[in-house]
């Protein structure tokens, strides 16, 4: 996997003060943890948007920076979610030549026998816990799932991984499945004339011709 390059700078001051004074200046603080001690810098807004058009945790990221250049993931960040700004991000820094831990997406490809059946797909794990040497990270797991049938699931054992890398999950935990659609709930029809009453109808229907009965009588 090609890996995404980032200039950055180291970052003075710490605090909400701070941290909102880059953010107003097109600065997103940052930091960089693993291996080192934890650095705290700053990245440009508008190149983190551009390189990343989609936020993953199995992107490796060249840092450039005064002191030299640092391979690291994405780990985490914070995202306002009314603006969509990205408001911090956490890279760790692996070491190069040991194999890291991270989570790769999993692409679903096909189109399952069991929908066409009248089924429905639910997609249950999207991304695969994995460790491998950095060279082999991949940029996904492609599943095909075209032989899925009705009430069948496929697991993370039916996952087909690259050369060097290894699943972290139970082998058993479900990827996917086809399930039936829910049944709609029957609504009762309402009742028309000439319809047979039900029990509790029917006794109040006696009940009221029998006080009929007795009014009848006493007149």
């Amino acid at each position: 996997m090609e890996a995404k390059k980032l200039n950055v700078e180291m970052r003075q001051g710490d605090g909400k003060g701070a941290a909102g004074r880059l953010r107003s200046s097109g600065k997103i603080p940052a930091v960089i943890y693993g291996h080192t001690t934890p650095t705290s810098i700053t990245v440009d807004a508008r190149e983190f948007r551009t390189a990343f058009r989609r936020i993953t945790e199995n992107t490796i990221v060249e840092l450039h920076m005064s002191n030299g250049v640092h391979e690291v993931l994405v780990k985490d960040y914070q995202k306002d979610n009314l603006t969509g700004q990205i408001l911090h991000v956490d890279f760790y820094e692996f070491e190069k030549g040991k194999s890291l831990r991270t989570r790769v997406p999993i692409r679903l490809i096909g189109n399952p026998v069991g929908v066409k059946e009248g089924g429905i797909l639910e997609s249950l794990l999207h991304r695969l816990e994995v460790e491998c040497l950095p060279k082999d990270l991949p940029e996904e797991i492609a599943l095909d799932i075209n032989e899925l049938a009705l009430d069948r699931a496929l697991h993370v054992s039916d996952l087909v991984l690259p050369a060097g890398v290894r699943s972290l999950q139970a082998p058993d935990q479900v990827v996917c499945l086809v399930a039936h659609r829910k049944a709609e709930e029957e609504v009762a029809p309402a009742a028309v004339e000439g319809e047979v009453p039900v029990e509790g109808e029917e006794a109040a229907a006696e009940g009221a011709e029998k006080t009929e009965e007795t009014e009848e009588k006493e007149e």
